[in-house]
């Protein structure tokens, strides 16, 4: 009698914390957009929850189920980097289904194509606009703007909570949690914050199987100071110069000693060299045209055509020398459309206009590196994936090697080409941490920027379906 009643008070307080989230929670499904012809081949949900000690911040999501097998396939948190870019920059510019026409983009509502290299193909993805500010999510107060990477963290856990009891469907899907960029920074502390509210018997219980980083931020400082040994590593920089700042500087280029005069000379050819290197992707061409110029579009579209990305006059968009830049802008236009929004069932009012990301957070970077963080997560049995485009000078991916082999882990498997239709694709190696316990895999994408699956996305596609099926890269 007694266990009777004590599975009534469960399952009544199992019901009234559905109901309490129930009521913070807005979605709905989309079946058309705007620039897309007839009904998405694809089901998209969008929405917001309710998350804060006061429940004052409104995340916005989107949620992709798998084209594949929804029930059986993994679950992702998908973040993207910044702090403050929003998620739909990554479904439109590296692993969701949809992508921009940019060739016939003429400055009126862009058309969309299909991506035939999502990761929603194999994988359910909701991308989130974390942390507040960021996309279309916002705060109710002005106090609910400020956020950190700590406060971030948690709301993003808070809100996968709540998401996952309106969606008991997926609670036992495998759940990944991956970002890339400075989201790369923020997953190992929502891991751990999952973690730990699993041991202290939140509920729901989320099954986290592991996480996944791209190019990912691990402390800023340590990431800044490896660009000018890759730099070397890359034939940019001399050996002559390299071996000069090295032995002068000893190993510190971001915040030398100022009274270290030789250092600061020793410097000054080395910054010389890559100074106009786009370092989002050392071969592409860097461009007098920053995304930030574009935030918002208050100028109008024929302003742009006429600076150009090189101060310019052109007369269409197709006539603007080619810069990766450019192939933002019709994000801009599409998302501030008001039948874009109506479309998504964004908020009246949330937002004066959209931006890729904004830059203006009121965003405190309170961890200065994540390294405690994955040295707690090393000894969970959890699955995680690191990979690195070779190109990337922003987050060089041997700095990422760097903090990998502080974790002191046993080398699982040693450096190795992987394939892409009989290519090599990238290099590869694996750590782990005592038996069948926790693995880590590193992969760099052969020829990839910072957002690698922007830059190859048929091999990084082929990488993620191979790693979430336990296959060997």
């Amino acid at each position: 009698m007694q266990l009777s009643w004590m599975r009534f008070r469960l399952i009544l307080l199992l019901l009234l914390l559905f109901l309490v989230f129930h009521i913070n929670l807005a979605q709905t499904i989309v079946k058309t957009l705007p620039g897309y012809p007839g009904t998405l081949p694809f089901k998209l949900e969008t929405g917001y929850v309710s998350v804060g000690e006061s429940e004052d911040v409104e995340l916005f999501y989107y949620f992709i189920e798998s084209e594949r097998d929804p029930i059986r396939d993994p679950l992702v948190l998908w973040l993207a980097g910044g702090p403050g870019c929003s998620a739909f920059s990554a479904i439109a510019y590296e692993l969701g289904p949809l992508a921009f026409d940019v060739e016939a983009f003429n400055g009126s509502l862009p058309s969309l194509l299909l991506n035939p290299y999502a990761w929603t193909k194999i994988a359910n993805i909701i991308f989130l606009d974390s942390p507040v500010g960021t996309g279309f999510s916002y705060a109710t107060t002005l106090e609910g703007y400020y956020s950190s990477d700590t406060k971030s963290a948690k709301d993003t856990y808070n809100f996968l909570r709540k998401w996952l009891l309106n969606h008991p469907k997926f609670t036992k899907n495998r759940l990944y949690i991956g970002g890339d960029s400075y989201g790369g920074k923020i997953v190992p502390i929502i891991v751990y914050e999952i973690l730990k509210g699993n041991k202290a018997g939140l509920m729901p219980q989320l099954s986290v199987e592991g996480y996944l980083l791209g190019n990912p931020g691990m402390a800023i400082h340590q990431n800044f100071n490896w660009r000018i040994p890759y730099a070397n590593r890359m034939a940019l920089v001399s050996d002559e110069h390299f071996k000069r700042a090295k032995r002068s500087c000893h190993g510190e280029y971001v915040s030398p000693n100022p009274n270290n005069t030789r250092c600061l000379f020793a410097l000054q050819p080395v910054n010389e060299c890559i100074d106009n290197i786009n370092k989002a992707h050392i071969l592409e061409p860097k461009c007098q045209l920053e995304a930030a110029k574009s935030d918002g579009l208050k100028r109008d579209f024929q302003n742009f055509l006429r600076e150009g990305s090189i101060g310019t006059l052109h007369t269409s968009y197709q006539e603007i020398p080619w810069c990766r830049e450019n192939n933002y802008v019709p994000s801009y236009v599409w998302a501030n459309d008001p039948t874009v929004q109506d479309a998504l069932q964004v908020r009246n009012g949330t937002k004066e206009e959209w931006r890729r990301c904004n830059k203006s957070l009121s965003y405190d970077i309170n961890v200065a590196s994540v390294l405690h963080y994955h040295q707690a997560l090393s000894r969970e049995r959890y699955q995680v994936l690191v990979y690195s485009g070779d190109h990337d000078m922003i987050v060089p991916y041997i700095s990422t090697l760097e903090w990998i082999n502080d974790l002191n882990l046993t080398l699982d498997e040693d450096w190795r080409p992987w394939t892409f239709t009989g290519q090599i694709a990238g290099y590869t190696l694996r750590y782990r941490y005592k038996e069948d316990q926790f693995y880590l895999t590193f992969a760099t994408v052969k020829g990839a920027g910072h957002a690698a699956p922007e830059y190859k996305p048929k091999e990084c596609l082929a990488m993620i379906e191979r790693w979430f099926s336990y296959y060997p890269l």
